[in-house]
């Protein structure tokens, strides 16, 4: 039977399939997210007929697990990430901005696990093999053992991977395939829908592990359907400023292992170098004995990180002060001063505020409030925070000052690095009375309110 074309309507959030155009998609709400595609779908022949025997349920103290040895990268923080290493028959999706170091990590890889014995086919849709010959070269990475394919053709690519046989593909990238049944433009919704499909079924009937990089678009998500999201087993996403160098590798999505964990990157000459200790290289050049610098413990999954947060609160020269906030929440930051107006009589009403977290950190947790508001009084008062004092804790509408999880980590990262006072919670501190041996000669100091905090500054 000859094969029909039509326009077909696809929500780009969720893959949503509409016969014409809709305003709001019935499927995921998102609003004026149809884009209209041409679409060829191929009559069925006899319909789907399933080879083997009938599937039958089964009771789930009967399923029999087998003992699945993950594959290590030869790169710790990406190991780190994707939960102990690479699970054979996976699909990872790796997003991230342009230039972040997509394909710079995944060629690393790739020419570490070629070395190491492992068969990697790496497969470019944008680069031609010289291109990619060439970046290997600069990163000092030359691999011969690593296979190399410039092809957007994905019933190409399915033949050669029939072919070789290999453990791990990288595809470079996703928005560059095409399958030719699909009468639309590559980087479509139809196209990447129907590709990561045709990828899925390959890694989990032949085993491979495949890792596919996405474009992201301005919103910061990957390109395409949302839908694509959910197909893969592993979604990351590379995070960092283009003026600094560091690079931090986050798990959104991880179905063989935990999303709380990062991986901390530097970009250097040679490629992406890892930070085993992100503190330390956050805090590097940070400010001594000035008003408005205080050191905040935050946690990046099960990892404590210490960053330096900066306030510069000055007499304002407008009608309306100014308020701005790089690296944490605006509306926070106005809350918080909100707080201090109310709870401690201080008129920031007529003052500009600036708050900072340097290095280029976004920080969401709750637990930066008690060193955002530490700096701004800092600032105002124009009085430097003691020396060798990290703070953390999350402040409430009321000036209290509650307590946050994971604060013994906190403070034993402090101790490490030689801190010698830790301002935290008095909720928090009840509970470390028992174990301050483990944290050497650090001092605890509880604060219930604000206004403790606030009597401290004032020492």
């Amino acid at each position: 039977m000859a094969t029909r074309a039509k326009n077909i309507f696809f929500c780009a959030e969720c893959g949503y399939e509409s016969p014409k155009w809709l305003g709001q998609c019935p499927g995921c709400r998102a609003w004026n997210s149809f884009a209209e595609e041409p679409v060829q779908k191929k009559a069925p022949a006899g319909g789907f007929v399933s080879a083997g025997k009938r599937a039958v349920p089964q009771r789930l103290s009967e399923v029999t697990q087998t003992a699945q040895e993950r594959i290590g990268s030869g790169i710790g923080e990406f190991d780190r990430v994707l939960g102990g290493g690479i699970v054979p028959g996976s699909l990872v999706l790796v997003g991230g901005d342009p230039g972040i170091g997509k394909s710079t990590l995944l060629l690393q890889m790739s020419s570490i696990l070629s070395e190491a014995g492992h068969v990697v086919l790496y497969i470019s849709g944008e680069e031609s093999p010289q291109q990619i010959k060439l970046r290997a070269d600069r990163l000092d990475k030359p691999s011969g053992k690593l296979l190399l394919l410039a092809e957007t053709n994905l019933d190409a690519v399915e033949a050669v991977i029939e072919q070789q046989k290999p453990e791990i593909v990288i595809i470079d990238s996703i928005q560059t395939m095409f399958r030719e049944d699909i009468q639309a433009s590559p980087g479509s919704v139809s196209q990447v829908r129907e590709t990561t499909g045709s990828l899925l079924r390959v890694a989990k009937g032949q085993g491979i592990t495949i890792f596919i990089v996405g474009h992201v678009t301005k919103e910061g998500v990957v390109a395409g359907p949302r839908v694509l999201e959910h197909m893969v087993d592993t979604v990351l996403y590379f995070e960092g400023e283009n003026a600094a160098s560091y690079r931090i590798l986050r798990a959104v999505k991880n179905r063989f292992g935990s999303t709380n964990e990062i991986g901390v990157f530097e970009m250097c000459q040679n490629g992406l170098a890892e930070i085993l200790n992100p503190s330390e290289y956050l805090l590097e050049g940070r400010p001594e004995n000035e008003p408005g610098s205080v050191v905040a413990a935050m946690m990046e999954g099960s990892r404590t990180m210490l960053v330096e947060v900066q306030a510069l609160v000055c007499q304002t020269n407008f009608n309306m002060p100014r308020r701005t906030a790089a690296g944490m929440d605006y509306n926070r930051v106005n809350l918080l001063l909100a707080v201090l107006e109310k709870r401690l009589g201080i008129q920031l009403a007529f003052c500009d505020a600036y708050i900072n977290v340097a290095g280029g950190m976004r920080i969401s947790e709750p637990a930066l409030d008690l060193a955002v508001v530490f700096a701004i009084l800092s600032s105002y008062k124009n009085k430097a925070v003691p020396e060798h004092t990290i703070v953390f804790g999350e402040v409430g509408l009321t000036g209290e000052v509650r307590a946050v999880s994971m604060a013994a980590g906190r403070v034993a990262e402090a101790a490490k690095l030689g801190y010698a006072q830790c301002i935290l919670p008095y909720a928090n501190l009840e509970g470390m009375k028992k174990n301050r041996k483990e944290f050497g000669g650090i001092s605890l100091v509880g604060v219930k309110n604000v206004r403790d905090l606030f009597g401290l500054l004032e020492r």
